[in-house]
């Protein structure tokens, strides 16, 4: 047997290669002859488009082209999803006639250099004749302006449910909240580059989440076959669910390379991405949650307005998820839920680090901080009187949701013990009483979530070559996550080979055959366990040539720690490398095995998270001092790679509760373009965490995995705002909306006072 490496933690293998700047990202691939492409953008947000002067621009030093709507031949921005094909809304790769928000392409400047295409952009003069701006969800949903008037409506996409009655609760309680838009805000912004080769087919490069979806969707574009397209994706530098679908300003690229019969490069700057990349969140939800004065949650009601931004995007379509995880891990036996998602001109909103479901979170756990504080019980027992005991799984939610596994008390229970919760409220008090000016706050989020959604799988296949080195070709696509780590250990644990005899492949069309999004936590339950598989086909092979080559039956030969022989004659005995040399010799090609493993629906990942805070009542500000986490992502590969997904997670979780927000003016004008005025979150602003790790396995893959690059977002969120408003309960504040800022903070101690 192999002594097991799976559960250890690994360092990452990654790093010394991006620690020694030998990262290769697409603004430092050589790119032979390569121009530069500069977008010229909307400085308004709703206006007639008339006619764009290009001539001086065109003039300038370096242009090769300037480019508008006129002179284009391509359709229109595919859709993300189909279910958003109900409304007429399309988006024309530049804007054409109305534009709908600020930062949107008017025009494309192609340069000699990045500075020319500054500069030439500057030239460019278009006339725009104002239209009343749509900013919030209320006034789209009045109509009174229509961002697309020839569909009638500003509500792209409607779910409905079923209704529910709150007449035998004897408690009801009424909120609306805010769950605010955000930018994703990746280190490495937006960057792609697009040839023609000699022989007519394209060679694309992208910073993605998954290089098979944008050769189909380039293919489908320009009329092409998907062997014709090769997209490559090098090292990413995030994505967060942003980068998962493709955007006008990368599509447009084949089209100017053509034109100017070069390659073209594009590398937005922050303020560029700040209004180009999609921004994520953005829900009104009123919640109505019902039950007994004892703590018996009965009924639950969420009603969404989503902000989907100017054109109907992913974002659009995150109710569904919200809906999914209504609930959360509460035994609700009655539940509703309804939306409405309405176009405003705002950046169009897509996939962001959870994408709907901490929104589902956000909702449920604000209600029973409500609820709890309406009949006047700690938060944390009215939890553990309704979350779902360990002996219903699976469990069926009221929305259909089917949950895998979990142990939701126990987490609870775990994060209690881990924070010392008695001693916190008795701290608490103690402050209370004095009269001390900062004070403490405790908020208690209990959350699940679905990772891999809808299941599937993922394309995975080990090689061995005849020199004994290992290859892995993957089709997932690693931007932060780990996974040349990951993937080397589970083959190593199967083949018994060292880790750096293991070469991962990923993000070339050519290489790999397939491939989806990484996105949703889905790689190691998907894309892990086909490696798994993989790796097990290819230990199945080996063993059947070392049984010839040993003389001896299957049966009795085992393979340790990469050596085949008989049992209990391990003196004679063949490795990996004459294994595979007999391979290549007899079959002529490598020996090789593929994952066949399809996931049967999702997983259900879930936690229980503690904040701790401090408040000053004069001034609002408020300090995270503490955070503890407890995640039950199934069974861990590697708990130090865990760790850091949670730790990201949390980190931006603690973000959208305290600091960020996309914020715009009146006129629609966007107030937080740059990464000053921008709230981005640094470790100076949070303490260091405290984490748990629970392994409640799956049983919907043989790894027993469920995600985790989402969770610390999941449940940080509410588990801070709930701190929040801990912390100014006794002074009659009932809740503070998000980003608890300063002064959101101080204007809602004043009002409960009556100091203002």
């Amino acid at each position: 047997m192999n002594a097991s490496i799976l559960g250890h933690r690994v360092p990452r293998t990654e790093d010394p290669r991006f620690l020694t700047g030998r990262g290769a990202f697409i603004d430092n691939l050589p790119l032979a002859g390569a121009v530069w492409v500069t977008y010229v953008r909307s400085p308004v947000a709703h206006a007639r488009l008339g006619p764009i002067d290009v001539d001086d621009a065109r003039g300038a030093p370096g242009v090769l082209a300037v480019v508008t709507a006129d002179d284009l031949d391509v359709p229109p921005v595919p859709l993300d999803l189909p279910a958003l094909a109900s409304a007429p809304m399309p988006r024309s790769m530049l804007a054409r006639d109305v534009v709908r928000y600020v930062g949107e392409p008017v025009a494309a400047v192609v340069t000699e250099t990045v500075a020319q295409g500054e500069d030439a952009a500057a030239l460019v003069v278009a006339d725009y004749e104002p239209l009343p701006v749509v900013l919030d969800v209320e006034a789209a949903l009045s109509g009174e302006v229509l961002l697309f008037p020839e569909a009638g409506t500003n509500v792209c996409l409607e779910l409905t449910g079923d209704e529910v009655s709150f007449d035998e609760c004897e408690v009801v309680v009424r909120r609306t909240l805010h769950n605010q838009k955000v930018a994703p805000a990746p280190l490495e912004m937006r960057a792609a580059a697009s040839r023609w080769e000699d022989d007519g087919r394209l060679t694309h490069w992208q910073a993605c989440q998954g290089a098979h979806p944008i050769r189909d969707r380039l293919a489908a574009l320009y009329g092409l076959e998907p062997a014709q397209v090769r997209v490559i994706t090098p090292d990413v530098g995030g994505g967060f669910g942003a980068k998962a679908f493709s955007y006008p300003e990368d599509l447009l690229l084949p089209w100017l390379a053509r034109a100017v019969d070069r390659p073209v490069r594009l590398a937005e700057q922050r303020s560029d991405s700040m209004v180009g990349l999609g921004h994520g969140r953005g829900q009104r939800q009123e919640i109505e949650i019902g039950g007994t004065r004892d703590g018996r949650v009965r009924a639950y009601r969420l009603t969404v307005t989503q902000d989907a931004g100017a054109y109907p995007r992913m974002g659009a379509v995150l109710p569904f998820m919200t809906r999914m995880m209504l609930t959360g891990t509460y035994d609700i036996p009655a539940a509703s839920f309804s939306s409405r998602s309405v176009v405003t001109n705002t950046v169009p909103t897509v996939a962001y680090r959870g994408a709907g479901r901490p929104e589902a979170a956000a909702a449920i756990e604000r209600a029973m901080d409500l609820y709890a504080a309406e009949i006047g019980m700690d938060p944390a027992e009215l939890r553990r009187r309704n979350v779902v005991g360990p002996d219903r799984f699976p469990f069926t939610t009221p929305t259909g949701t089917r949950y895998d596994s979990g142990r939701y008390a126990h987490g609870l229970d775990l994060v209690l013990a881990a924070a010392g919760y008695p001693e916190l409220r008795a701290e608490q008090e103690r402050r209370r009483a004095a009269g001390e000016r900062l004070l403490l706050g405790i908020g208690l989020s209990v959350y699940v979530e679905i990772t891999a959604l809808s299941g599937g799988g993922e394309y995975g296949r080990v090689e061995v070559r005849p020199d004994g080195w290992v290859r892995v070709v993957t089709g997932t696509t690693p931007y932060g996550q780990g996974h040349h780590t990951t993937w080397a250990m589970l083959v190593a644990d199967r083949l018994g080979v060292p880790l750096d005899a293991i070469e991962v492949v990923h993000g070339d069309t050519d290489l790999v055959p397939a491939g989806s999004i990484t996105g949703g936590s889905r790689s190691v339950q998907l894309g892990g366990t086909n490696v798994w598989r993989a790796a097990t086909h290819v230990v199945e092979q080996g063993r059947e040539i070392a049984a010839r080559l040993l003389e001896a039956d299957p049966a009795d030969v085992v393979l340790e720690e990469g050596r085949f022989h008989v049992a209990g004659t391990p003196a004679l005995s063949r490795g990996w490398a004459e294994i595979a040399t007999v391979a290549a010799d007899e079959r002529g090609e490598l020996l090789a095995g593929e994952g066949d493993f399809t996931q049967d629906g999702g997983t259900f990942p879930s936690g229980a998270h503690i904040a701790v805070v401090e408040v000053d009542v004069e001034t609002g500000a408020v300090q995270l001092v503490r955070f503890v986490a407890v995640d039950d992502a199934g069974r861990i590969v590697n708990p130090l790679l865990a760790e850091g997904q949670v730790h990201g997670g949390i980190g931006q979780g603690v973000a959208q509760a305290l600091l960020e927000e996309v914020v715009y003016d009146a006129d629609g004008n966007p107030l937080t373009t740059n990464l000053a005025d921008y709230a981005f979150i640094s470790a100076a602003e949070l303490p260091s965490f405290e984490t748990v790790h629970v392994e409640t396995p799956s049983p919907r893959n043989e790894l027993g995995a469920k995600g985790i690059g989402e969770s610390g977002t999941i449940g940080s969120t509410p588990a801070v705002q709930n701190a929040v408003v801990d912390a100014l309960a006794h002074l009659g504040v009932r809740h503070v909306s998000l980003p608890c800022t300063p002064e959101r903070v101080w204007r809602a101690i004043q009002e409960a006072t009556g100091d203002t």
